[in-house]
C-alpha cells in the first residue's frame, strides 16, 4: 500500500468517517426525506437506519481504495482488520435475548423487586438500570445491554409512557452499561483492549473501577427513578413480571433448559476471543432454540446482524484513524486525556481509543487510568461510543416516535448521568 500513497488513503478515510459521523445525527431527516418522496422510499429508509450508517461508509471507503489501490489493496486492508468482536456482538445478543436467558434474568430482578417496599414497576425500572449493567462485568455488557433493553421495551416502552422517559432512560442505560462492565478485565471492549498489556486483573479492576461503577451505576438509576416517579406510579403493576412468566407461557420455563442456555451464553463468552468456537456454539444453540421452539420467541438475528454490521463498518473505517487519534492522545496530559477521551468517544468507539492508547510507549499509570475512565464514561453519550449501544438501539428504537432515535436527544440524556460517572472516577 505505500506504493501508492497511504496517506492520501486515510485522509479520504477520515473525511468518510467524518460524514458517516454526521451522518449518524441525521438519520431522522432521511426518514423526513422518505415520507416526502415515496418513490424512492426504499433508499431513503434504508439510509435512515443507525446500523448501516458505518456499514455503508465503509462500503464506500472500500470500493474508493479498490479504485485506487486495486482490489488487492482493497483486500490486504479488510485482511488485515480483526472483525471478531462484530461477530460476537451478534452471537451474545441473540443468545442473551432468547426467552429462556430472559426468564432467568427476570427470576433475578423479580426476587430483588420483592424486597423493595415500593410499586413494583418501579422496583423493576430501577433494577433493569442497577443491576442487570452491572451484571454486563460478568456476561458481557452486550449481553447486559441486550437484556436490559428487552425488559426495558416489553415492561416500559410498550406502554405509552412519556418521550422525556423514554430518552431519560435511554441516556442511563447506555451510560451505565458503559460504566457497569469494569468490574472485571474481559467483559468492557475499552478494557479488554488494554488488560493485558498493562497487566489489569480482576483484583486492579475493582479496586481501581469497579466500586466507582458501581456507585454511579446506583446513583444514575436512582436519579431516574425519583425524578419520573410519579409516571411510574400511574403504570399498572406488572404482576406477570413478578411471577417470571410472559403472558402468551403455556407452561413453566423447564428449568434444564434454562440451564442449557446459560451454558451456551457461558461458553461463548469464555471463547470470546475465537470466533471459530463461539461461531460453533451458536449454531449448535440454534439447532436446541429449533428443537424448543415452544420454549422460545423470535430470535432477535435481524437486530443482531443489523448491529454487527455496524460494528464492522466502524472496525473498517476505524482502522484507518490512527494517524490522527494516536498523535492526539500522546500530546495530552493525564487530566486532559481524561475529558478528552470522554468527548472523543461520542464521535469514535472508546474500546478504539483505547486501543490506540495503547500502543503509546511509556505511558504513566495515572494516563492509563485516565484514558480508560474517561473512554468508559463517555461510552453512553452517542450510539457510536460503546460496541453495546446499536443493541439497545436496535432493540428501542421502534417505540420512539416514526421509529427514530434523535442523535441529539440522546446525548442530552446522557449528559448528566455522564458527568456522574466522570465524577465518581474522578473524584472518589
Amino acid at each position: 500500500m505505500s506504493a501508492f500513497s497511504p496517506g492520501f488513503v486515510e485522509v479520504v478515510a477520515t473525511v468518510l468517517f467524518a460524514l458517516a459521523v454526521v451522518h449518524t445525527f441525521s438519520t431522522k431527516y432521511f426518514e423526513i426525506i422518505a415520507e416526502r418522496h415515496p418513490r424512492h422510499a426504499g433508499i431513503w429508509h434504508l439510509l435512515g437506519e443507525v446500523e448501516v450508517v458505518f456499514g455503508f461508509w465503509a462500503m464506500v471507503l472500500m470500493l474508493f481504495m479498490a479504485v485506487y489501490l486495486g482490489k488487492d489493496g482493497a483486500v490486504e486492508y479488510l485482511d488485515s482488520r480483526n472483525f471478531t468482536e462484530p461477530m460476537f456482538v451478534f452471537v451474545i445478543m441473540v443468545v442473551a435475548g432468547s426467552r429462556p436467558i430472559l426468564v432467568f434474568a427476570k427470576m433475578i430482578v423479580a426476587g430483588l423487586a420483592r424486597l423493595i417496599p415500593v410499586n413494583s414497576t418501579t422496583a423493576i425500572y430501577f433494577l433493569s438500570l442497577a443491576v442487570v449493567p452491572l451484571l454486563g462485568s460478568f456476561i458481557t455488557e452486550p449481553a447486559a445491554m441486550t437484556l436490559a433493553a428487552l425488559m426495558l421495551r416489553d415492561n416500559l416502552y410498550r406502554r405509552g409512557i412519556s418521550t422525556k422517559l423514554k430518552y431519560a432512560t435511554l441516556g442511563v442505560l447506555f451510560v451505565n452499561v458503559s460504566i457497569g462492565g469494569v468490574l472485571t478485565p474481559f467483559a468492557a471492549p475499552p478494557v479488554l483492549m488494554v488488560a493485558a498489556t498493562w497487566g489489569w486483573d480482576i483484583g486492579f479492576m475493582l479496586t481501581h473501577f469497579g466500586w466507582k461503577a458501581a456507585l454511579a451505576v446506583s446513583f444514575n438509576a436512582l436519579a431516574v427513578t425519583l425524578l419520573f416517579h410519579r409516571e411510574l406510579k400511574t403504570l399498572h403493576k406488572l404482576t406477570a413480571f413478578l411471577d417470571a412468566k410472559y403472558p402468551k407461557d403455556e407452561r413453566p420455563m423447564p428449568i434444564p433448559l434454562i440451564a442449557v442456555h446459560l451454558a451456551f451464553l457461558t461458553a461463548i463468552v469464555v471463547f470470546a476471543h475465537h470466533p471459530v468456537v463461539f461461531m460453533s456454539l451458536f449454531l449448535f444453540f440454534l439447532g436446541v432454540a429449533t428443537a424448543y421452539e415452544r420454549f422460545q420467541d423470535r430470535l432477535i438475528l435481524r437486530e443482531g446482524l443489523l448491529v454487527a454490521f455496524f460494528l464492522g463498518g466502524l472496525v473498517t473505517l476505524g482502522g484507518m484513524q490512527q494517524w490522527w487519534l494516536q498523535e492526539l492522545l500522546g500530546g495530552m496530559s493525564a487530566d486532559a486525556v481524561y475529558y478528552g477521551a470522554a468527548a472523543l468517544t461520542a464521535i469514535t468507539d472508546n474500546a478504539a481509543l483505547t486501543y490506540l492508547g495503547s500502543l503509546v510507549q511509556g505511558l504513566s499509570d495515572e494516563f492509563k487510568y485516565s484514558l480508560v475512565a474517561g473512554a468508559v464514561a463517555g461510552g453512553g453519550l452517542t450510539v457510536i461510543a460503546n460496541a453495546p449501544n446499536p443493541a439497545g438501539f436496535a432493540i428501542l428504537r421502534d417505540d420512539f416516535e416514526n421509529g427514530a432515535i434523535n442523535a441529539l436527544g440522546l446525548l442530552v440524556a446522557a449528559a448528566l448521568p455522564t458527568l456522574v460517572a466522570l465524577a465518581a472516577f474522578k473524584l472518589l
